[in-house]
């Protein structure tokens, strides 16, 4: 992994090169409240950005409170979330994630991230993103274009989101946590792409792992 003043370096080209949160960035989800931020993110799991938008449209024009969700059946809640894969899973678990809201939280979604973790369907990628826009926590959440690009790079070295993101709360300076996701993500959207990452101008790609091995060697 690269070291500590690396990673303070890498976390400054990109604060100058990517948009952050005061910037015009905006989160995935996109979601006015932490409810519906919640179930969106849920309904995102093995899911196409597009597909997630329909099915979160849908869903949210029937019920979007946990006590009109509960009202529906679970026919049609699948029969909204259909656009984004495995509804029938989904729908279970929304009834669950709602049922244990208004049990353990009064139907208030907490802004901690036990609190989310005690919600059925929420695991550390979602709450760390809820957290993250909807209740504006320093906290860098980790999806697939996260995770990607810390473990190519070298911020982190994990196999899982999870491990990454506890590898970037242990690493990360505390002047990057407000920001750190949104340059990140972007950076892995615009330049360290999945399938055709853009090495040649990459802001950091002196530091790269990724660069100075294998790309870099098929470079030269």
């Amino acid at each position: 992994m690269i070291d500590e003043s690396g990673v303070e370096e890498v976390y400054r080209r990109l604060s100058e090169a990517m948009p952050g949160r005061t910037k015009g960035a905006k989160g995935p989800k996109g979601q006015p409240d932490a409810f519906r931020s919640c179930i969106s993110c849920m309904l995102s799991a093995q899911s196409l950005d597009r597909n997630t938008a329909a099915a979160t449209r849908a869903l949210f024009a029937l019920a979007t409170t946990p006590e009109d969700m509960l009202a529906l059946s679970d026919e049609q809640v699948a029969r909204a979330i259909k656009p984004c894969g495995l509804y029938n899973v989904k729908a279970r678990n929304i009834r669950k994630f709602c049922e244990t809201l208004l049990a353990l939280h009064g139907g208030v979604v907490p802004d901690t991230r036990e609190g989310l973790l005690s919600l059925p369907g929420i695991g550390r990628k979602c709450a760390d993103i809820v957290l993250s826009f909807t209740f504006g926590k320093d906290v860098i959440a980790v999806d697939t274009h996260v995770h990607r690009v810390c473990n190519r790079i070298g911020l982190t070295e994990a196999k899982t989101a999870d491990r990454t993101a506890q590898q970037l709360e242990e690493r990360s300076p505390e002047w990057a946590m407000r920001d750190g996701h949104f340059w990140l993500i972007q950076f892995g959207k615009q330049v360290c792409k999945a399938r055709t990452p853009r090495c040649a101008t990459c802001p950091v790609n002196d530091l790269c792992e990724f660069y100075g091995g294998v790309a870099g060697r098929e470079a030269s």
